[in-house]
């Protein structure tokens, strides 16, 4: 029997499992492409505004550091700057988590020990992911380029863009092939991965923080240690603007060398386990996880951890980009207005403060999801029928989930709110007081997150074996609604689908109670649906 046996089935196994995920992936990629394209199109239509664009982006140490180079005037090296970080760090991420799912999830769970029982061979599982992964990498890469000529782009470019952010997919599958060998756990996988994630961000911003700037010019020649990190590349491609197409080879080179050392470490390991051996936990259990509180901490704190440096480091470069608003956007009155409008307020800074906090409070939707759907995890692992075995109740254990994701929501959004007030803070001056007053503003939006979490809930409750798809399609729902929706002038009675746009814009716009407080009731609506339904639905659903 060859290493590679019962590969072509495995694949149809991992298709069908995530076809819901896979499609939500193809598709969502290059649609968020296309809208983000028409977006920036908009505020910068003619050669003069992209020319101030370009200047600053060139000029601007944060510019640099969250946009990365720019490789022109054109408005498709426009486009690139503002969509690349924000596609390619979706589709990396998507890809380590497609790759840990069908690898070291498997193990974790015993569903590849029952796979491994027919006839299936050693390299099979890795091979298989691998191949689904790197199929939606391609995929959803072939799509958006082709949504960047719809939205108006040259051809070569489009492709350069769309193979440039996925070579960041393909790279980080090759880092995400050897995490999964190491760690017993497909959660130490998922955060040894983020890690990667991580460290190739900061070598990136490093390396253009560090660039010198061509003589005459707009183009950035990025310092060294772009060169090290998978973003990095994507950048160096330079679509739209003289492509260097060679460059792509180095995703592509990553990619073998990481999948040759997960085969290797495949082979060297026991089966089940990892090549960093898991820590030998205390003989009797901590008093804390006598309790679902207990146990839900214990859980979650890992994850908020990492939520919580994040947070904090964006907050901090956020607020003291708050200080260049003006000058970065002077000669752009498209982009101000823009920002006025995410922001919901005339004052400029004031605006830019808004939507900074309306944008942690969008993403820290995911944190929400993210931690709700852990009960999903645990219903179908057999974990939570064993809970239920003991004193604890349907009712009360579902409730501390939902108190362990709104608490952990409510201290992620007051970081956000503190750091970003204390990064503008200094820059203008005031740290005591624009740290107080972006902390109270960034608390508005937990409504919002209310919403989310009930809607997850509900899910779980009504609809367990769709719950994760459907909530992570809601949440990006909220998403483009909300990040997109007045860029786009989409009607109104579209908008108010998301509970992120009934938000007050503090500190731009003024206090109103009311929506707050419906916000609030539909949430409670939605938490109790969760608690009747899945008090009286059968274990596992």
């Amino acid at each position: 029997m060859s290493s590679f046996t019962g590969t072509s089935r495995l694949v149809r196994l991992a298709l069908r499992r995530d076809r819901a995920r896979l499609a939500i992936w193809v598709l969502g990629t290059p649609l968020i492409g296309y809208a983000l394209a028409q977006s920036v199109a908009g505020l910068y239509p003619d050669e003069q505004t992209r020319l101030g664009y370009a200047e600053t982006a060139v000029t601007s140490v944060v510019a640099r550091a969250f946009n990365g180079p720019i490789a022109g005037t054109e408005l498709g090296a426009v486009v690139v700057t503002e969509t690349y970080l924000t596609l390619a760090l979706l589709v990396g991420l998507l890809s380590t988590f497609a790759v840990i799912r069908h690898t070291r999830q498997n193990e974790e769970t015993g569903r590849a020990e029952l796979l491994g029982a027919a006839a299936v061979g050693r390299y099979a599982l890795l091979t298989a992911a691998l191949v689904v992964v790197l199929g939606a990498n391609v995929l959803a890469a072939a799509l958006l380029a082709l949504a960047f000529v719809g939205a108006g782009l040259p051809v070569a470019g489009s492709a350069a863009a769309a193979a440039a952010i996925c070579g960041v997919g393909v790279a980080l599958t090759g880092i995400a092939a050897v995490t999964a060998q190491l760690t017993v756990t497909s959660r130490g996988g998922n955060a040894l991965a983020a890690v990667a994630v991580g460290v190739a961000f900061l070598l990136r911003a490093a390396g253009d923080v560090l660039g010198q700037r061509e003589s005459g010019g707009v183009r950035l020649d990025s310092a060294w240690p772009t060169w090290l990190s998978p973003l990095g590349w994507g950048t160096q491609v330079r679509a739209f603007g003289a492509e260097r197409w060679w460059v792509l080879a180095l995703p592509v080179a990553l990619l073998v060398a990481g999948v040759a050392v997960a085969f290797v470490l495949t082979e060297r390991r026991d089966f089940g386990a990892g090549l960093l051996a898991a820590r030998r936990g205390p003989a009797r259990a901590a008093r804390g996880l006598l309790s679902p509180v207990g146990l839900t901490w214990r859980l979650h704190r890992g994850a908020l951890a990492g939520w919580a440096v994040a947070v904090a480091v964006l907050g901090v470069c956020m607020g003291l980009a708050g200080n260049e608003v003006d000058a970065m956007i002077a000669d752009n009155p498209q982009t101000a207005e823009v920002i006025a409008q995410l922001g919901g307020g005339a004052e400029l800074v004031d605006a830019y403060l808004a939507a900074m906090l309306g944008i942690f409070a969008l993403t820290l939707g995911a944190y929400v999801v993210q931690a709700l759907l852990r009960t999903r995890n645990d219903e179908t692992d057999g974990v939570l029928e064993a809970l239920l075995a003991t004193a604890v109740g349907r009712t009360r254990w579902l409730g501390t989930q939902l108190l362990g994701a709104v608490l952990g929501a409510l201290a992620l959004l007051l970081l956000a709110g503190v750091s970003t007030g204390l990064g503008y803070g200094l820059a203008a001056g005031d740290p005591i007081g624009w740290t107080v007053e972006l902390g109270a503003a960034a608390l508005l939006r937990l409504p919002a997150l209310l919403v989310v979490a009930g809607v997850v809930a509900a899910l779980f409750g009504v609809l367990p074996r769709v719950s994760v798809a459907l909530s992570w399609s809601v949440l990006i729902v909220f998403l483009l609604l909300g990040q997109l929706g007045a860029v786009l002038d989409l009607p109104q009675a579209a908008l108010n689908l998301s509970p992120f746009t009934h938000i007050p814009s503090a500190p731009a716009a003024d206090l109103t109670v009311l929506p707050l407080v419906l916000l609030t009731a539909v949430a409670a609506t939605l938490f109790a649906a969760a608690l009747v339904t899945f008090r009286h639905r059968d274990i596992p659903g």
